[in-house]
């Protein structure tokens, strides 16, 4: 792990491409709000951010980089499959409707955003098309979301490149150890999606927010950091990508100042004790065509 610029570790990939640990998601940001704030997060400095087909706002996002000045190759961008694209042929349209949202003609990570354990030929082959794409140089570095150890252990019965990334829930309240084992064990990066626990308080999960958890509160008063500062760093000592996502310009901000402290060993435990084992979003084997496929608009 080495520092990027802006001194946010830079995590290097199976296949060598670097990524920047901490990028900014624009999950549930509506399309109208999306390019103010991606542009805001450029300019506080993020050079990672994610987005998705599912999402609705590839297009925005794109606009935010071009509006940024900035060179297109300073930027890391990932955005994901929706299952309602899954299938050789299909998901390589999917990564034309994506690229012309996004005003690119190459994207740095693109990944699979459900298992789909119901049809995983659709999933395989899915992935077949994400090792197209790789192996033509449209895209730089392919990955999954969502799968568990099992759909990991599935997917390597046909697939021929190791996914890079597997983009999970993992934040203090549900850290996921299985899955994080399994990625480490096969050389895949963790990367947490809701990383500071927001899908506590912004969903019924019977969790109360990690941003009032006490032992967090402690860690945070000790190092004169926020909660959120504190969750974010536990991630980055810990080897994973967050994606951290706000609106708020002090919270984007925020969120990007997460160098120049260290947790000890002991906090770092402290946080990990955290975990309930209670998943906040849908059970990945709940996840179907017939529960939650959506066309995905041409570009």
């Amino acid at each position: 792990m080495t520092a990027s610029t802006n001194n946010i570790p830079t995590l290097t990939l199976n296949n060598g491409v670097e990524m920047p640990a901490l990028g900014y998601g624009v999950f549930q940001t509506p399309p109208d709000e999306t390019v103010e704030a991606t542009t805001e997060a450029l300019r506080a400095g993020y050079r990672h951010i994610d987005t998705a087909a599912a999402y609705g706002n590839e297009r925005e996002v794109g606009e935010a980089l071009r509006r940024s000045g900035l060179d297109r190759s300073d930027v890391f961008l990932e955005t994901k499959v929706w299952i309602s694209d899954y299938g050789y042929d299909a998901t390589l349209h999917a990564f034309d409707k994506s690229a012309a949202k996004l005003g690119v003609e190459t994207i740095d990570l693109l990944i699979l955003h459900q298992a789909l354990p119901s049809r995983f030929d659709l999933t395989t082959e899915a992935y077949r098309a994400l090792e197209t794409l790789l192996a033509d140089g449209k895209v730089r570095a392919i990955g999954v979301s969502n799968f568990m150890p099992e759909h990991l252990e599935r997917l390597a019965e046909t697939a021929t490149v190791v996914p890079a990334v597997n983009q999970v829930e993992v934040h203090p309240y549900f850290r996921q150890p299985g899955v994080l084992a399994a990625d480490a064990a096969a050389g895949i990066v963790t990367q947490a999606w809701s990383p500071i626990g927001g899908i506590t308080f912004y969903r019924d999960s019977g969790h109360t927010s990690t941003l009032q958890d006490p032992s967090i509160l402690r860690i945070a008063e000790a190092h004169g950091r926020t909660p959120a500062q504190v969750m974010l760093r536990w991630h980055l000592q810990q080897g994973r990508s967050a994606i951290p996502k706000s609106v708020t310009p002090s919270r984007i901000a925020e969120n990007l100042d997460v160098t120049g402290f260290e947790l000890s060993a002991a906090e770092l435990a402290a946080i990990d004790a955290l975990d309930t084992g209670k998943r906040g979003g849908p059970e990945p084997a709940d996840v179907t065509l017939e529960t939650f496929g959506r066309d995905i608009p041409e570009a």
